[in-house]
């Protein structure tokens, strides 16, 4: 593990679906970072980034959480975030609601604070220069590549730049894993039955591998597929990337 030189302070933008349902991933995202001697703080403004209002076109209920989110992460010089979905969110939608907000001065601090808004995997990778972050994960895993994560915020192959580094990983491919696993926030609501049948999919792709975990950056999609895998007995356990990357052989001990 290479520790890069100098810290640098990074205000964790937590979620709304993890604050409320999955802390253990924002904590493992301190714990990495700390790790590699960043300052995290937590800026108590923030909220939800709007994405669902925005989805489903209430685009007028949105721009407060918009107005929200530079008041709570203008003053940093980082911002980062363990979801692709609401990193891609906020790069993509953000822009577009204060522009349809008609506020010019809005729309500018927007375009700031979108351009230090970085995915989890992106500031390690990018912005401190490390792929080994001194994880430890003695288990047979498989990785979702959620579209959100690779259609709208573009993290690449980061994540499997990260997972290559952890000591004693077996990570296998997933057959079909350019493939939705059905989940699509309000798509698994409207379309019930169709999310589904995706989601089964995907998670007969995870069995067939013999992981012990499915690890991906997006805990919405994590949560429908490992329901499936949890109804269906699987006994394959899911997992954030984040929580597999703050693992240690110390901790393991």
């Amino acid at each position: 593990m290479t520790i890069p030189s100098g810290g640098i302070t990074v205000a964790l933008f937590a979620t709304c679906i993890n604050d409320v349902m999955f802390p253990g991933t924002p904590k493992a995202v301190v714990s990495v970072l700390e790790r590699l001697g960043c300052r995290v703080e937590f800026p108590l403004e923030q909220t939800c980034c709007g994405q669902m209002f925005t989805n489903t076109g209430y685009f007028d209920a949105a721009v407060p959480d918009v107005r929200n989110y530079v008041k709570a992460f203008s003053a940093y010089d980082y911002v980062v975030g363990p979801s692709g979905s609401c990193i891609g969110a906020v790069r993509h939608q953000h822009p577009m609601l204060a522009e349809h907000a008609g506020d010019a001065k809005l729309a500018e601090a927007v375009d700031a604070v979108v351009a230090k808004t970085y995915d989890f995997t992106e500031l390690l990778v990018d912005v401190l220069g490390v792929t080994d972050v001194g994880a430890y994960f003695p288990h047979r895993v498989t990785y979702h590549p959620t579209c959100h994560s690779v259609r709208v915020a573009k993290v690449g192959d980061r994540p499997y730049q990260l997972l290559s580094k952890v000591k004693g990983i077996d990570l296998v491919p997933l057959e079909a894993s350019d493939q939705c696993c059905g989940f699509g926030g309000t798509f698994s609501v409207k379309n019930p039955d169709v999310s589904v049948a995706m989601g089964s999919d995907k998670a007969r792709h995870v069995v067939d591998t013999g992981a012990e975990y499915l690890i991906t950056g997006d805990n919405a999609c994590l949560m429908h597929i490992g329901g499936l895998l949890h109804r269906q007995n699987s006994g394959v356990k899911p997992i954030h990337l984040a929580e597999v990357l703050a693992h240690t052989e110390a901790g393991a001990a």
